[in-house]
């Protein structure tokens, strides 16, 4: 880098302190954490895509289909669930998120349920979204202290002290804004990186016919999944429904977007766009991934700085040594834009998805200035707590990356399942519920340890049917119960249902930070090396 470069980057986040700072005047804490309902379907579409299109899919996309070994364009059989899955919240999970009118999503469970699912539910995103994130910043530094020289604490220190200043004190508005103009960058980036990668390659044609047969296979019919074949059509399109549903649905970083629409037809509008141009801009960066693994390939300098065993490397290295200065200033705020995306989006769900749980348990603010206090304090401590986390992720980031991975597809088919069951099912209570999201999760875990064998896409599906059949089974048995308690006989005195006791629901917590605790340590003994997604 030299001092354009460093221009560049700096003018960036000097214009992100300034958006923060523009955007700073919020009334409550519904203004802090949903924008007060005003945001347009279009800048929460590039927020939403930017949040989940994170600096490790800017750096290991492009990485897994170019170089990494049993890589290619299967990377895009992620992309074949997401316009059901649209549909699927378009239709149902939305209209009845959107119109309980809560900062919190999990406050719509504790509605239709009790306070113990919501916190239970609630919890578990909380434990997952703060621990994921921590590990994708700790990734982020690592490559750009390896590549660019930038020291791993100051990429750290500097991603997270700007971002967590334009996001603590613009609030949701800075947030979807910021995330707007990032995603706008990272397109413009692999615009460049592909055009530059083109240049070198000659022509799209002669890349493709130097990258390897089966680099270019996209869809696999014939691997079901089930005897250690993964990125199979039937898993990726089934279980996909399934991830992709909890996710942009039942995901308090995601959803947040949903519930801060001006409307509820800006909120579905957000949805379809995001099913429609989610796929050209992972297909771009599939197309960018063949030809700079086909330029590093004929590149004999280029590929002995690249280690075997981190691909990823890939992009960083084939920016600084094919781009000029000023483009490398830009593609350096690219990737710190995507990295920023998904700090901020975690930091202020956290904080609303925590200071709601608070409020609902009694800890209450007695103002709306206390309220933005509030908000303002709980999302600069989850940024402390996250921003730790990756400075001392260095023993675990190498195994845990991928069990983060792991750990989402165990929960998210459960966690769909309650809100299904919220939604559509009157008759179901909290504890069955409770239990069928336990019930899913530790079946998923099940399967983990002692199938491996199974492809872990499906584990959103047998997450998702053990939740149903578990909550639907007690439910039954329950009205059977009710029905044998009418017939009882004359004179005897009714006894009417008991609430289940206080400790239930820290019983409940304490199993779940079992359950996630207990996979992360199976993964540990399993996994060897570092898999960004």
């Amino acid at each position: 880098m030299n001092g354009l470069d460093v221009f560049v980057v700096v003018s960036y986040l000097v214009g992100l302190l300034l958006l923060g700072y523009a955007l700073r005047q919020q009334q409550n804490e519904k203004d802090y954490y949903l924008a007060g309902r005003t945001i347009s379907w279009a800048p929460l579409t590039l927020s939403t895509m930017a949040t989940q299109l994170s600096a490790i899919s800017f750096i290991s996309a492009p990485a897994f289909v170019g170089l990494r070994e049993d890589g290619g364009l299967k990377w895009l059989s992620y992309e074949l669930a997401l316009p059901l899955a649209m549909i699927l919240l378009i239709f149902v999970v939305t209209p009845a998120l959107y119109r309980a009118g809560a900062v919190s999503i999990y406050s719509y469970l504790e509605r239709r349920f009790d306070l113990r699912t919501r916190l239970l539910v609630s919890l578990s995103f909380q434990v997952v979204r703060s621990f994921s994130t921590g590990i994708m910043v700790y990734a982020m530094a690592l490559i750009l202290d390896a590549v660019l020289g930038i020291s791993h604490w100051q990429a750290i220190f500097w991603v997270g002290v700007i971002t967590l200043l334009y996001a603590s004190t613009g609030g949701m508005r800075a947030v979807v804004y910021g995330d707007a103009l990032q995603m706008i960058l990272i397109f413009i980036g692999l615009l460049l990186v592909g055009a530059y990668a083109l240049a070198s390659a000659g022509s799209l044609g002669t890349a493709l016919e130097g990258v390897a047969s089966e680099r270019l296979i996209a869809i696999n019919f014939s691997a079901l999944g089930l005897n250690g074949d993964g990125f199979g059509f039937w898993p990726m399109l089934i279980g996909g429904v399934v991830l992709y549903a909890s996710y942009y649905g039942c995901d308090q970083s995601e959803a947040q977007r949903i519930l801060s629409a001006r409307s509820l037809r800006d909120a579905q509008k957000l949805l379809l766009a995001n099913g429609l141009l989610r796929f050209p801009l992972v297909l771009l960066y599939c197309l960018v991934g063949l030809l700079v693994g086909y330029v590093a390939q004929n590149d004999s300098s280029l590929l002995a700085r690249i280690p075997t065993d981190k691909p990823d490397y890939l992009m960083p290295l084939f920016i600084i040594e094919y781009l000029p200065h000023g483009a490398i200033g830009l593609l350096l705020v690219a990737i710190l834009s995507a990295a920023m995306s998904s700090l901020s989006s975690a930091v202020n769900s956290l904080s609303a998805a925590t200071l709601s749980d608070l409020e609902s348990i009694g800890v209450k603010p007695n103002n709306p200035s206390a309220q933005l206090t509030w908000a303002r304090a709980t999302s600069l401590l989850w940024g402390v707590a996250i921003l730790i986390t990756s400075l001392f992720a260095g023993a675990i980031a190498p195994t845990v990356i991928e069990a983060i991975n792991k750990v989402g597809s165990a929960l998210f088919g459960p966690i769909l399942g309650v809100f299904l069951l919220a939604i559509g099912s009157k008759r179901t209570s909290s504890l069955a519920a409770s239990a069928g999201l336990l019930t899913g999760a530790t079946v998923n875990l099940g399967l983990w340890k002692f199938q491996p064998q199974l492809f872990w896409m499906w584990w959103n599906v047998t997450g998702l049917l053990t939740c149903l059949a578990v909550a639907y089974a007690i439910t039954l048995l329950a009205h059977t119960n009710v029905e044998a308690a009418g017939r009882q006989r004359p004179g005897e005195p009714h006894q009417p249902n008991q609430r289940a006791p206080t400790s239930y629901a820290v019983f409940l917590l304490i199993a779940f930070a079992i359950i996630l605790l207990t996979s992360l340590s199976a993964e540990s003994w399993a996994l060897g090396g570092l898999a960004l997604h």
